[in-house]
């Protein structure tokens, strides 16, 4: 329900409580008349380090997800998006949509996911082979190539940075990721995908597609432009890439 600093929109963003990046990309891009609302996924034990670590650190996602959308309810808002990546590309294809259906039952909401909107994004800017790079374990990288894959994406490479807990993957310096996109900006990729929500990449994404002359698609661009676009909301954003200035 719209509100004097949301007339338009009031988006409600379920973040894990390590994630201290998506809420800032949202707010800094200054969609006029769009207001925000998090709940937060409360995680006590932030470690990742390995496979069994990054199940773990799901476990604690999925058990404190309820309570994320309960509290981001009580704000009234017109839509869900998810400020988390992982979970929604877990299960490919099919994860993602009964995730996506278990939210809607439970909110009654239109809901907006990682995994989705980067579908929805390369569909728009008309790319197939792709390149991926994530702050996961191996696990995890997995199961995003298999999402991209049963999508009808030709993956070229999935690249994970292997943080090693949940806080750090904010605390990836610039220098790091922009050495990422170039190991994997080869011939043939025509686009290069970046997922893990805490990741701070917006500004870069958009420099670096600049730069290479193709699209790099952040995530909390992607699921920003997707929230809009679904809500019927054209508002064009500069500095968030091509797919939020031109699409």
């Amino acid at each position: 329900m719209t509100n004097m600093v949301g007339p338009r929109a009031v988006f409600g963003v379920i973040v894990p409580s390590t994630n201290t990046v998506v809420e800032h990309d949202y707010w800094r891009a200054g969609v006029a008349g769009v207001a925000f609302r998090a709940g937060s996924m409360y995680i006590p034990n932030p470690v990742m380090g390995g496979d069994e670590d990054f199940q773990a650190l799901l476990g604690q996602i999925r058990a404190s997800i309820d309570t994320a959308v309960r509290d981001a309810l009580t704000a009234q808002p017109d839509r869900l998006v998810m400020g988390m990546s992982a979970e929604t590309f877990w299960g490919g294809v099919e994860g993602n949509a009964a995730f996506e259906r278990r939210l809607r039952e439970r909110s009654g909401l239109p809901v907006t996911t990682g995994a989705s909107a980067c579908r929805a994004a390369l569909h728009e800017l008309g790319c197939r082979r792709i390149a991926v790079f994530s702050p996961y374990q191996p696990i995890a990288d997995r199961e995003v190539g298999r999402f991209f894959t049963e999508a009808g994406f030709d993956v070229a490479a999935v690249t994970g940075l292997r943080c090693p807990t949940a806080m750090d993957i904010a605390r990836v310096p610039e220098q790091r990721l922009d050495e990422v996109v170039a190991e994997l900006e080869g011939p043939g990729v025509e686009a290069i995908v970046q997922v893990g929500t805490n990741l701070s990449f917006v500004a870069q994404a958009d420099r670096l597609e600049a730069a290479l002359g193709r699209p790099v698609i952040a995530i909390n661009a992607a699921t920003l432009w997707h929230a809009l676009r679904e809500h019927g909301l054209p508002d064009q954003v500069p500095g968030y890439g091509r797919l939020l200035r031109e699409h």
